[in-house]
């Protein structure tokens, strides 16, 4: 995805496992559940990837430990550095596949430009102009968003009586003190950031109400109201529930969306067919609510992306518990 500043986790140069004989559990010790009864992926050789920050390493154990209770022999390069990085790996056949945004690949892999406001509006022109211009597929994706989105403590947001964007920028018109805003230097300066924000909710909030923090120190800002009231997060980020935010809703739809659905090279998928079947059912079960909550465990809990994304797939029945 973006460029973004979060508590993350990086795996140097990925965790290779390989290997098992068939009906042998795999080195992560997944057996299978309900996706086993489905696919059958046993004799099939996958590297799964993603990139540095929690969430990709949490999705990339997700999708290597569901495919491993298919059947699947799986090696992993997860915590590759940088969205260039994990892409050019997957064009070149390092990787097989791995989780990418709509976001991301509408504006970076595909050089867009004209926003598209409507998920599966945006999933499906992604999809369509990725595979045939690169041979990319892109499989269901989840309804998760992890988009820009704008917060407050829940404290604040009752006090304030602010539930949507649109309620924010007429407290901003009519109190600028109180709608104090701290965002990263990135977010200031994109058109589809601070900027875009401002025009398309027809508000301009004075400089002075306007505080540039490092992306990190925004969530903990917003929970004490200090210096600002609201800020920039990222949708899906596990300290919103951790720290008790409330993300105002995007009333007139501004932001891109940023459903991450699994990318992977076509000739992959028209191989093992099976793969999207299996992925596809672990992506729909993946909301923002739930991703929060996977990325809490290891941000805030301190738990491994292995054993957050094994419990979690042993607690919907997707594998053996």
């Amino acid at each position: 995805m973006r460029n973004k500043t979060i508590l993350a986790l990086t795996i140097a140069g990925g965790t290779l496992l390989s290997g098992c004989s068939l009906g042998e559990a795999p080195p992560s010790g997944v057996t299978g559940g309900s996706l086993a009864q489905d696919s059958n992926l046993e004799g099939v050789k996958l590297t799964v990837g993603g990139k540095e920050f929690t969430e990709q390493l949490v999705l990339c154990e997700v999708t290597a430990q569901a495919l491993e209770s298919t059947g699947a022999d799986v090696s992993r390069s997860c915590g590759l550095t940088g969205t260039s990085s994990v892409r050019s790996a997957l064009t070149s056949g390092d990787i097989d596949l791995y989780w990418e945004y709509t976001g991301t690949g509408w504006i970076t892999h595909l050089g867009q430009t004209e926003p598209i406001a409507d998920p599966q509006e945006l999933y499906e022109a992604v999809a369509q102009q990725d595979e045939e211009k690169n041979a990319i597929t892109w499989l269901k994706p989840s309804p998760a968003n992890n988009t820009y989105a704008i917060a407050v403590s829940n404290e604040k947001a009752q006090e304030l009586g602010v539930k949507t964007i649109s309620d924010y920028a007429a407290l901003a018109t009519k109190d600028p003190a109180a709608a104090g805003f701290c965002g990263a230097a990135e977010f200031f300066g994109r058109n589809d950031g601070w900027p875009g924000v401002e025009n398309a909710y027809g508000f301009k909030l004075p400089r002075t109400n306007v505080s540039e923090l490092a992306a990190g120190a925004i969530y903990n800002s917003i929970d004490k109201a200090a210096p600002c009231n609201f800020g920039e997060v990222f949708a899906t980020d596990g300290r919103i529930e951790a720290l008790g935010l409330t993300v105002l809703e995007d009333d007139k739809k501004y932001f891109t969306p940023y459903n991450p659905a699994v990318t992977a090279r076509t000739e992959v998928i028209q191989a093992n067919p099976a793969v999207g079947d299996v992925l596809g059912t672990v992506a729909e079960a993946l909301t923002d609510e739930t991703l929060r909550q996977l990325n809490a465990k290891v941000d805030v809990d301190g738990k491994t992306p292995e054993e957050t994304a094994k419990a979690w797939l042993a607690e919907k029945g997707f594998i053996g518990e």
